[in-house]
C-alpha cells in the first residue's frame, strides 16, 4: 500500500500544476495534433472533389477550421459558368439557412443587453398575431419557440425559399390575414422559415436597425466578415457565385432574389475565407475558462447555442456518402442542428438550401475541428459529406476529444481515497452526511480487501479521469487485474464524497 501512495504522490505533483485554472484556446494548439490532421487533407480534398463531380456542382469551395484557424481550403469548378469564373475561397455564395444561427445570435445578444426576453410573446412585437394558434388551450408563441422551430407553424420548404425578397410590410400583412398552424406551440419540432422571418422583424423592432444591419454591425464586422452581406447587388460580380439548377443534363440559371425580411432565415452571402471567422468564433467559446471575455457575443451565450433544445429524432442507420452507417440522435438549438453519434461524438452546424445553392457547416466542440462546404446548384447535398469528412479526419488522425480540466478538489479527493484503501482505517473527514448511511463500513472493508487481494501488487495508478469538475474515476493497475475507483462529490464547499464505487475493471493477460 505504501508503494501505491508513493506512486500516486509522484503523479499528483505533476497534476497539481495543471489543475488550478482553465486553459485558454491557444493552450489547445498541439502542433503534433495539427500535423496529424493535415496528413488527412489529400484524402479530404479528393472526397470533396469527387462528391462535387458526382452531384453536378457547377462550382464549390470548402474549408477546414482547426483551433480557430482556417488551415486548409480548396475549390473547383466555376462560380459563373457563362463568364468561366473559377470558384475560390473568396467567392461569395448565398448560404441559405446557414444564416439562421446569425439571427438567433443577434436575438441572444439583444437578450444579454436586457432589450428582450426569450419568453416574450410574439404579440408584444407583432400585435396582429395575438390569439393565433391551433387550439385555445395552447400557450402564446414566444421568441424562444421561433428560435427552436417550436412555434407550431407548418414546415415551409420550399415555400419559404421563394419569399426571400418579401418586405416587413408583406410579413405583417400575411400575419394580419391569419396564419395556419400544424401544431400547438411548444409541443413538436417543425422547421419554419416563417418563424425566423419574424425573428428578423423583432431584431428591427428592438434594436432600431434592420436585422441585416444589426447583424453586420454587431457580429460580422467585429470578427472580420467585411464582405459578407445579404444583398447580392452589393457584391462585385467577379466575386459573386451565380446559382444554377441541374435539369436534363444541363445547368439552368436560377435568378438571384433580392434581400428582404425572409433573409433572416436564409439570405446571407459569404465566402469560405470569411465564414471561417464565424466557425472560429464558436470554437473559441470552448473550453469554459476564467480569462476576460472580449468576444462580440459572450462565450457563455455561444455555448448556450450548443445545448440541445428541441428534440428532432433518432436515426438508427444514418448513412454517410461512403456507405458507412451509424446511429445518431439530433436536436435543434437556437439556429443550429445538434447531433450525437453512437460513439458519443457531438457536432453542431446547419445546412442551407435555396434555388441555386446548397451549403453546410459543422463543427465538433470537443475536437476543435470545423468543416464548411458551399456549392452553387439548387439544394446541393453537402451535409452528409461534411459529417463523413469529420469522421474521416478523426479516425485517420486518431484524435481524442478534449478532456475535462481536473479540478483541484477532485485531484485532492483522489489522493485521500487512495491513502484510505484498502483498509478503511483512520477515516479522514472527506465524506458527506449521507455516505455511511448508504454504505456499511464493514462491507466496504471486506469488498476492498477482496478486490485488492485479487488485483495483486499495484503497479501503477492512472490520473483521475474527470467526467466533470465533481465526478471522476481512476484505474489502479495490478499484477493480476485492474481496479476502477469512481466517486462523486457534493455541492458543498469543500466538496465531499457522496457516492463511491470500487470494481474489478479487467483481467490482465
Amino acid at each position: 500500500m505504501k508503494y501505491l501512495i508513493l506512486l500516486f504522490l509522484c503523479f499528483s505533483l505533476m497534476v497539481q500544476s495543471q489543475t488550478t485554472e482553465f486553459f485558454s484556446p491557444s493552450s489547445f494548439v498541439d502542433k503534433d495534433r495539427v500535423e496529424k490532421i493535415k496528413s488527412t487533407f489529400s484524402l479530404v480534398e479528393k472526397m470533396y472533389n469527387d462528391h462535387a463531380v458526382k452531384n453536378h456542382f457547377p462550382g464549390y469551395s470548402f474549408g477546414i477550421v482547426v483551433d480557430g484557424q482556417l488551415i486548409f481550403k480548396g475549390s473547383g469548378g466555376f462560380s459563373n459558368l457563362e463568364n468561366k469564373t473559377p470558384a475560390s475561397s473568396s467567392t461569395l455564395f448565398r448560404i441559405a439557412s446557414m444564416s439562421k444561427s446569425f439571427t438567433t445570435a443577434a436575438i441572444l445578444k439583444l437578450r444579454d443587453e436586457g432589450k428582450l426576453n426569450l419568453d416574450d410573446p410574439l404579440e408584444k412585437y407583432l400585435p396582429g398575431i395575438k390569439n393565433q394558434k391551433l387550439t385555445m388551450d395552447g400557450p402564446s408563441i414566444s421568441i424562444r419557440h421561433c428560435m427552436n422551430h417550436l412555434a407550431g407553424f407548418p414546415e415551409d420548404n420550399p415555400w419559404g425559399d421563394r419569399q426571400l425578397a418579401d418586405s416587413e410590410e408583406d410579413l405583417i400583412q400575411l400575419i394580419g390575414k391569419s396564419l395556419s398552424f400544424s401544431n400547438t406551440p411548444g409541443v413538436s419540432y417543425e422547421y419554419s422559415n416563417l418563424g425566423f422571418a419574424i425573428l428578423g422583424y423583432i431584431i428591427h423592432k428592438v434594436s432600431g436597425l434592420p436585422y441585416n444591419e444589426y447583424i453586420q454591425k454587431n457580429i460580422l464586422r467585429p470578427i472580420g466578415m467585411n464582405n459578407t452581406t445579404y444583398e447580392y447587388s452589393e457584391v462585385k460580380p467577379a466575386l459573386l457565385a451565380q446559382g444554377y439548377r441541374f435539369i436534363d443534363g444541363t445547368w439552368k440559371i436560377e435568378p438571384l432574389l433580392a434581400d428582404g425580411i425572409y433573409g433572416a432565415m436564409g439570405g446571407m452571402i459569404t465566402s469560405i475565407d470569411e465564414f471561417s471567422q464565424y466557425v472560429s468564433l464558436h470554437q473559441q467559446a470552448w473550453p469554459e475558462r476564467n480569462d476576460e471575455d472580449k468576444m462580440p457575443i459572450k462565450r457563455s451565450t455561444l455555448r448556450e447555442m450548443h445545448v440541445p433544445q428541441a428534440f428532432i429524432g433518432l436515426n438508427p442507420a444514418y448513412t454517410l456518402p461512403n456507405g458507412k452507417k451509424m446511429a445518431t440522435t439530433s436536436s435543434y438549438t437556437f439556429g443550429l442542428n445538434w447531433m450525437k453519434d453512437q460513439w458519443g461524438n457531438t457536432s453542431l452546424g446547419h445546412s442551407g438550401g435555396l434555388p441555386g445553392f446548397g451549403s453546410n457547416w459543422r463543427f465538433m466542440p470537443e475536437y476543435g475541428i470545423g468543416v464548411i462546404y458551399f456549392a452553387n446548384v439548387t439544394y446541393a447535398p453537402t451535409s452528409g459529406l461534411n459529417v463523413a469528412i469529420l469522421d474521416t479526419i478523426i479516425q485517420l488522425a486518431q484524435l481524442k476529444p478534449r478532456s475535462v480540466t481536473i479540478s483541484h478538489i477532485l485531484a485532492k479527493r483522489q489522493k485521500e481515497m487512495l491513502g484510505l484503501l484498502p483498509s478503511w482505517e483512520n477515516l479522514p473527514d472527506i465524506f458527506a452526511d449521507n455516505f455511511f448511511s448508504d454504505y456499511i463500513l464493514k462491507d466496504l472493508k471486506a469488498e476492498s480487501n477482496s478486490l485488492f487481494s485479487a488485483a495483486g501488487k499495484i503497479i501503477s495508478v492512472s490520473p483521475i479521469f474527470p467526467e466533470n469538475q465533481l465526478r471522476g474515476y481512476c484505474i489502479l493497475k495490478g499484477e493480476k487485474t485492474s481496479l476502477k475507483l469512481s466517486f462523486t462529490l457534493t455541492p458543498e464547499v469543500p466538496a465531499r464524497i457522496q457516492e463511491y464505487e470500487l470494481i474489478e475493471k479487467n483481467k490482465i493477460k
